[in-house]
């Protein structure tokens, strides 16, 4: 996890420190100086990456795995010039573990901000709640509780947005969201992801 941190919290550095350069250059055009989420202004996107499931392995000689192919898809409005909502769902894609599967997939809801750093980069954030489903199977023995289970639990996340034109941009997002699984409360899980977001 701590390194996982580090290197997003570098990659997000060094697209700051690119895009302070580029925004710097281009101060003088007008084509660089779009309209960043005005009050009213929307937008939807979708992103992919790769998940961690941070759970229990259990016991036995059964191999486990915690990483899969994330995809999220969302759209949201400002309602002022720093901050709005934003509605997701993302599946965190299926893993192996204990001599089954584990499935888990979740809607999202989140309060959203924005910092400015130059004409077309922002920093995000967003803290809020996913209503998550997730299903395991397991082998016996294997120490992991089989079942189903949904519910609300706490999500937040970091990114960066770095805008081509007015309308489109490349979004970086790291989030966590803490679902419930069974017979083991709730536990985080997380993604990182890219993707790509029309503003309208």
């Amino acid at each position: 996890m701590q390194s996982l941190t580090r290197m997003f919290s570098g990659t997000v550095l060094a697209v700051a420190a690119l895009a302070a350069v580029t925004g710097a250059q281009a101060q003088s055009s007008s084509s660089s100086n779009y309209s960043f989420y005005s009050p009213g202004a929307g937008y939807v996107g979708f992103n992919a990456g790769r998940s961690d499931l941070s759970l229990s392995n259990g016991t036995g000689i059964f191999p486990s795995d915690r990483h899969d192919t994330a995809y999220n898809i969302y759209a949201g409005s400002y309602f002022s010039s720093n901050f709005g909502l934003e509605l997701g769902y993302t599946d965190f894609g299926n893993v192996s573990r204990g001599g089954g599967n584990t499935k888990a997939k979740g809607v999202n809801l989140s309060l959203v901000g924005k910092f400015p750093l130059s004409n077309a980069f922002n920093l995000l954030g967003k803290l809020g709640t996913t209503y998550g489903r997730t299903s395991v199977s397991s082998a016996p023995g294997s120490g992991i509780a089989s079942g189903s289970e949904s519910g609300f639990g706490v999500s937040y996340g970091v990114g960066a947005e770095y805008a081509f034109n007015p309308n489109w941009s490349a979004v970086l997002q790291y989030d966590e969201h803490k679902l419930k699984f069974a017979g083991a409360g709730r536990d985080r899980i997380s993604a990182t992801t890219v993707g790509v977001r029309y503003r309208f």
